[in-house]
């Protein structure tokens, strides 16, 4: 892992492996580049797959609440383009990321190539929101060791089936750090007031930010048992669109670890559709 500066100075870390075509890579809100750690061995050969620590979170600096936001996410992103002296890439957006990269398709569709969506899309269902209010920016209770943190993940993660223990204890060391005071997240617990204030917020209309992405190859994942996305929006998105790559992941609810059969295939897809392939 490297790091850059943004222009408002802060240090953003990122991961930049492989050689070829770019793709870069957007995690979920309280994640990392680790997300992409599970598809990255199956991406076709020839991609360079770039992912970026949001602000908060990860390797990148603590910037505060006030700048744990889409805009600024978004502009971070395209610094991190800047610095690596990439014009244009298409992304690969998991949850909060496939928020970023709708948001870039609006503030600089030049640079975007295409988008493929990990279980997020215009419309977020109020259940899986409250999900995550829930547990964001909050450190766990009695939870000392990775064992237990990842028999706990299993034993929380309502709609996963057929999931073996060895991936709880990958997501157990990927997420939270070890202390003397047992696990703590490894993020920002400030990053809990900027998700508040956003769904404490009139919601407001997306799909013609998805309307802009009509104009490039586009994908869409979606866990069979999400509570985030509904079937009903993602089957609107797919007739707005027109040409959407669709996947939906059978066991999996938010989010898909995009190491399945299903969305192998449809990021695969969707590489070769940007690329002309």
């Amino acid at each position: 892992m490297t790091t850059f500066t943004a222009d408002d100075g802060a240090r953003i870390a990122y991961t930049d492996t492989g050689t070829g075509r770019p793709l870069l890579c957007l995690a979920g809100l309280t994640r990392n580049h680790s997300d992409f750690d599970y598809i990255a061995p199956h991406l076709p050969e020839g991609t360079r797959v770039i992912a970026m620590d949001y602000r908060g979170r990860g390797g990148s600096d603590w910037t505060g609440a006030d700048t744990y936001t889409i805009a600024r996410e978004g502009a971070d992103a395209l610094n991190l383009l800047d610095h690596l002296g990439i014009a244009t890439a298409p992304i690969l957006g998991t949850s909060r990321g496939g928020l970023i990269a709708m948001y870039l398709m609006a503030v600089a569709p030049a640079r975007v190539d295409g988008l493929c969506l990990n279980d997020i899309g215009p419309v977020i269902d109020r259940g899986g929101l409250d999900r995550i209010a829930d547990y964001v920016g909050r450190t766990p209770r009695a939870i000392t060791t990775y064992e237990d943190m990842a028999k706990a993940l299993a034993a929380q993660a309502d709609g996963f089936a057929n999931v073996p223990d060895s991936r709880w204890m990958e997501e157990a060391r990927k997420h939270y750090i070890q202390t003397d005071a047992g696990l703590q997240i490894n993020y920002d617990p400030e990053l809990r007031q900027s998700f508040l204030a956003a769904y404490e917020a009139e919601d407001q209309d997306a799909w013609p930010l998805w309307d802009l992405c009509a104009t490039k190859p586009a994908a869409l994942i979606r866990g069979a048992n999400s509570d985030l996305l509904s079937r009903a929006t993602a089957a609107e998105m797919a007739r707005r669109h027109g040409n959407l790559i669709y996947a939906e992941i059978p066991d999996r609810a938010h989010i898909p670890f995009l190491d399945e059969p299903g969305s192998i295939a449809a990021i695969t897809e969707f590489l070769e559709t940007v690329h002309g392939a």
